[in-house]
C-alpha cells in the first residue's frame, strides 16, 4: 500500500520532500506531478526499482526511460551535446519537452537505448519535482505514467491512487495536471525529428 503525500504545488513542504526523497533512497516507485502529466519515477541506480517501474508501465528494455534532471549542466553530464544542441535545449529548458541525445558513460548501460546508446532527457518546471531533484543530488529516472493498454496518461492523484497504489511506494498528490504528455524530440542527429507532439511548442526547432 503505498504512502499520499499532498504538497502544495508553490511551496513544497520540505519535510515531506525529504520524507519522498528516502523512499526513492529505498527502492521505491514514485507518482509525481510534471510541467506535463504525472509521471512515475525511481533511483537512477536501482536495478530492481527500474526493472519494477518498467513492468507497471508494460515496456521492455527498447523504450527509452528518461532523465529527469536540475538544469542543463546536469544535462551535459549524461548526453553529449555540441554547440547547436545547447542553444536549442538553452530556449526551451525548463520546459514540457524530453530529448533523445547520444549518452555519455555516466549513463548505465541497461539505460541507455540498447541498439542506438541514446537516452532520454528532460528538465521540468514544476515545483515539486525541481524540490526533489535538488534534494535528491541527482536525476531521477522517469516515464510517463500511462498504463499498459492504454493511450491516455493519468493526471488526476485520486484516480493514480484507485488504480496502482499497490504497486508504487509513494504517490504525490500535486494538484491536477496537464493532460497531454512531453513533447518528445530527437536531437542526436544532424537535424531534430519530432517522435510526439506533446505540450511543448514545436516551433522552436524548425516544424
Amino acid at each position: 500500500m503505498s504512502q499520499f503525500f499532498q504538497i502544495h504545488p508553490d511551496n513544497p513542504q520540505l519535510r515531506l520532500i525529504k520524507q519522498a526523497v528516502q523512499i526513492i533512497h529505498g527502492g521505491g516507485i514514485v507518482a509525481l506531478p510534471t510541467d506535463s502529466c504525472y509521471a512515475l519515477v525511481c533511483h537512477l541506480d536501482d536495478k530492481n526499482a527500474v526493472e519494477r517501474l518498467r513492468r507497471i508501465r508494460g515496456v521492455d528494455d527498447k523504450h527509452h526511460l528518461t532523465l529527469m534532471c536540475r538544469d542543463l549542466s546536469e544535462i551535459s553530464l549524461y548526453a553529449r551535446i555540441d554547440n547547436r544542441q545547447y542553444r536549442l535545449l538553452k530556449a526551451t529548458t525548463p520546459g514540457p519537452y524530453t530529448f533523445i541525445l547520444e549518452a555519455t558513460k555516466e549513463v548505465p548501460r541497461r539505460l541507455s537505448h540498447p541498439s542506438r546508446k541514446t537516452i532520454g532527457l528532460r528538465v521540468p518546471e514544476n515545483r515539486i519535482a525541481h524540490a526533489l531533484l535538488e534534494e535528491l543530488g541527482q536525476p531521477l529516472l522517469g516515464t510517463t505514467l500511462i498504463l499498459p493498454g492504454e493511450e491516455d496518461a493519468l493526471t488526476d492523484p485520486n484516480e493514480i491512487r484507485d488504480r496502482i497504489e499497490r504497486q508504487i511506494e509513494l504517490i504525490i498528490d500535486g494538484g491536477a495536471c496537464s493532460l497531454e504528455p512531453t513533447t518528445v524530440i530527437d536531437i542526436s542527429g544532424e537535424e531534430p525529428v519530432l517522435l510526439r507532439q506533446g505540450r511543448g511548442d514545436k516551433a522552436p526547432f524548425g516544424f
